[in-house]
């Protein structure tokens, strides 16, 4: 393909901003097809047509030649159509199709677990199954062929084992090429053995060197295994999890052995949210011109948290799932030490219940000291990001991290483990050159953190400079989604070339 030549993207996702989300991926897949849509390349969308999706609102609307299509899966027929809208951002609009089908989707408000049991579907598999098969019906019915077909987790794990076997020799899929993206290694989409058969995949796959991990069916072990190329969201987490074990999590032998096609790319942050300049949810904006303002949002956010103000004394947030691996085993530990500092904790967020104890224990023998609101709440957290002076993640692993970022664009310096995304952002201040914007512990254990918070405490109460140097360096940080797409779209050629 000639350097230059605009690409044909399709990207496939099981959700998107603002039409559904649950976590990150949602925000990935909003962003970064509309970056590379502004860079001049054809870009198409696919994510399943939950209950929870307003169509209305959207314009989703019926196109003839994708209506009433039908795929077997477990020798059932299954009848679906996929639907069209637009995904309407700043500066472009994106194509996007709707993978409609009532019993699989639209009964359905939640996307991958029933919210009155917390369990998963029990159906996921052939909810999935029937994504993967629909890409290929779209391809063929509207004769657009991608160049790039780019896969995000598990639930899109099964279109490259399809395209490489049951479409290997059809020559409209014979330039394809795909791009998995793992943005969570710890979801596998990890099914039994019998789903196997639901797939109508070549019965040769049915084995340890094919689809099936430890006798089960895997989905993400299927996209890692078939995808031209694969990525996930930091440079350093793409090397840890084919070189550590148990960063690896039970798929280290797929991926080490995929280790010359597993590439880093780090996500992008949409400045036109977070930015404390033009931050409509905070108490008031600020830049580096005038960071005497970011004293008004530490003032409302001890307000919020029934913290007494005290302007020699940081303020350290927290918004995180209260999980072991986000480090909260870590702070559990270390609650006697930290309680020795002089300094006060904001916590926001949600999790195990273990830690809901934990927290609301925590907070009511130290009023003074520890705060938290358990929940989310996207105001709560903007307010977090720019009234805190610190912001704690001490993860045990980390594939990118946001809030890491957003932190050092607010000016609160981060404290942060050696992991994944967080050590390719924050880099430990150094006295000697004035360059790094923040505190990093390397060893997951409690006396390294509590080591490298009482380092930032020392700073920021003996030697106001060098923090507000500490400061300046983060907020020139540029985590723009332009950086990433172009990484992405670098990607994309090698693979087409």
């Amino acid at each position: 393909m000639p350097a230059g030549k605009k690409l044909k993207i399709l990207f496939v996702t099981s959700e998107v901003v603002p039409f559904i989300k649950t976590g990150g991926l949602a925000d990935v897949s909003s962003a970064l097809p509309q970056i590379l849509q502004e860079l001049g390349h054809q870009v198409r969308i696919v994510v399943p047509k939950y209950g929870a999706i307003d169509e209305r609102k959207y314009k989703i609307h019926e196109v003839v030649r994708l209506k009433d299509l039908t795929t077997e899966i477990d020798k059932k027929e299954v009848v679906f159509s996929l639907r069209s809208s637009f995904l309407i951002g700043q500066k472009t609009r994106v194509q996007i199709y709707f993978l409609d089908n009532n019993d699989y989707y639209g009964s359905r408000h939640s996307l991958y677990s029933d919210p009155m049991t917390g369990e998963e579907y029990a159906d996921n598999d052939e909810r999935f199954i029937l994504l993967a098969r629909s890409i290929f019906d779209l391809i063929q019915k509207l004769g657009w062929i991608p160049d790039i077909i780019h896969c995000n987790d598990w639930q899109c794990g099964l279109i490259p084992v399809y395209l490489k076997t049951m479409y290997n020799d059809d020559p409209m899929f014979e330039n394809i090429k795909t791009v998995f993206t793992v943005h969570n290694l710890a979801a596998q989409g990890v099914f039994p053995k019998s789903s196997f058969i639901k797939t109508g995949l070549p019965k040769n796959l049915e084995k340890e060197s094919g689809v099936l991990q430890k006798g089960k069916m895997n989905f993400l072990k299927g996209g890692l295994l078939f995808s031209d190329a694969i990525n996930t969201v930091s440079e350093t987490y793409a090397k840890e999890i084919s070189e550590d074990k148990t960063l690896g999590l039970g798929l280290f032998d797929t991926l080490s052995k995929r280790k010359k096609d597993l590439y880093g790319i780090i996500n992008g942050i949409d400045d036109s949210i977070w930015n404390p300049e033009t931050d409509s949810k905070i108490t008031k904006k600020y830049s580096m011109k005038n960071l005497e303002h970011k004293i008004d949002n530490k003032k409302a956010l001890a307000d919020n948290f029934n913290l007494e103000y005290k302007k020699e004394v940081p303020i350290i947030g927290l918004i995180s799932r209260l999980v072991d691996n986000k480090g909260f085993d870590l702070l559990k530990n270390a609650v006697p030490d930290l309680l020795k500092l002089d300094a006060q904790f904001v916590i926001l967020g949600t999790g195990d219940k273990k830690y809901h104890k934990f927290l609301e224990t925590l907070s009511s023998k130290n009023p003074n000291k520890f705060s938290c609101y358990l929940g989310f709440d996207d105001e709560l957290a903007h307010l977090i990001e720019a009234g805190s002076d610190m912001f704690l993640m001490p993860s045990l692993y980390e594939p990118c991290g946001l809030n890491q970022m957003y932190s050092l664009m607010y000016g609160t310096v981060p404290i942060v483990r050696k992991t994944g995304g967080l050590a390719d952002t924050v880099i430990p201040y150094n006295s000697k050159n004035e360059e790094g914007n923040g505190f990093v512990f390397e060893k997951y254990n409690a006396k390294e953190m509590v080591a490298e918070i009482k380092n930032a405490v020392k700073v920021y109460s003996s030697d106001q400079k060098t923090w507000q140097k500490i400061m300046k360096n983060g907020m020139k940080s540029n985590f723009s989604w332009l950086n990433s797409a172009k990484n992405y779209v670098d990607l994309y050629r090698k693979l087409t070339d």
